[in-house]
């Protein structure tokens, strides 16, 4: 019987009070890596801390908990009971908790008022519009004040208007409460939402490393932020022309870590030839080279 890797050596850190956009095409192993994270899964081999806590050595029991307390989650089919109603869908983790009955409704009535649904808490999702049952799950998510938010493919479900209300939702959690959110999507509009993207691919982790991230973004000063197909790219294009300068790009996402060190002697002869002929230097989905960057400037305006 042959062996399946679902991942081949994956290392990375998610600091509290963090927005995280988790991509990769199918197989790439982003799904294993959340379903470990969020302790429904515990891998043969290497270590997972949670707070300084070898999740790994924790048995089943101490892991469920471990769920309860700190963990939310929120799916790309709303995962709600069909004939229970808004407020009791809500509920149900207080129930697993043992929360007595008067403080589950008054918890639920709130959560339900973070997301926008007051007056709606007698309806079941038969009677709720998409949008309305994916703001019943973050409200089900949130109602025991996890630390940590799950979210797999939260808007593959919604139209664009719905999908950015439930963005915006997430965002404001993340910012207010300093609900960490690692967010599960294929879609860059929506990866834009967070404060940085780690990107899977063939069951590594797809970036460059802090050292060489230091090295190729020494002479940045000013980054062009906006979801994909907004002008960018155009823009670059735009401001080589002007300057009369060679554009040369860069698809970091399509960089596999297997080949880290080849890419970095490619990016190395790179910006030698731009440094004898000056030009302007284009990283496509650049999150993870930039993203612990603090002396970048933003250009003015977001595109």
């Amino acid at each position: 019987q042959a062996e399946v890797r679902a991942l081949a050596g994956v290392d990375f850190q998610v600091q509290p009070g963090e927005f995280v956009a988790v991509m990769g095409p199918s197989g790439s192993g982003k799904s294993t890596t959340m379903n470990i994270l969020g302790c429904l899964a515990v891998p043969p081999s290497g270590t997972y801390r949670f707070r300084g806590v070898d999740v790994g050595a924790l048995t089943r029991q101490q892991r469920a908990l471990l769920r309860r307390h700190y963990l939310g989650f929120v799916f790309q089919g709303f995962n709600l009971l069909n004939r229970t109603s808004a407020i009791e869908n809500v509920e149900l983790p207080l129930v697993y908790r043992g929360t007595p009955a008067a403080e589950r409704r008054r918890r639920a009535r709130e959560a339900l008022g973070a997301v926008g649904l007051t007056g709606w808490e007698t309806h079941t999702p038969a009677e709720l519009s998409g949008g309305q049952m994916q703001r019943v799950a973050i409200a089900r998510a949130i109602v025991t004040e996890p630390s940590v938010l799950f979210a797999d493919e939260p808007t593959g479900n919604l139209d664009t208007a719905r999908s950015v209300e439930i963005m915006d939702l997430l965002v404001r959690f993340n910012r207010e409460r300093g609900l960490t959110v690692l967010m599960v999507t294929h879609e860059p509009d929506m990866a834009a939402y967070a404060s940085r993207a780690i990107h899977f691919r063939d069951g590594l982790v797809a970036n460059l490393g802090a050292a060489a991230a230091a090295r190729y973004t020494a002479g940045v000063r000013a980054l062009f932020v906006g979801p994909s197909g907004t002008g960018k790219t155009l823009a670059a294009g735009w401001l080589a022309t002007r300057l009369g300068l060679p554009l040369y790009r860069v698809d970091l996402a399509n960089i596999n870590s297997k080949y880290i060190g080849e890419t970095e002697k490619n990016l190395a002869r790179l910006l030698a030839r731009a440094e004898r002929t000056e030009a302007v230097l284009l990283f496509d989905e650049a999150d993870s080279l930039f993203g612990k960057r603090t002396d970048i400037r933003e250009s003015n305006d977001r595109f």
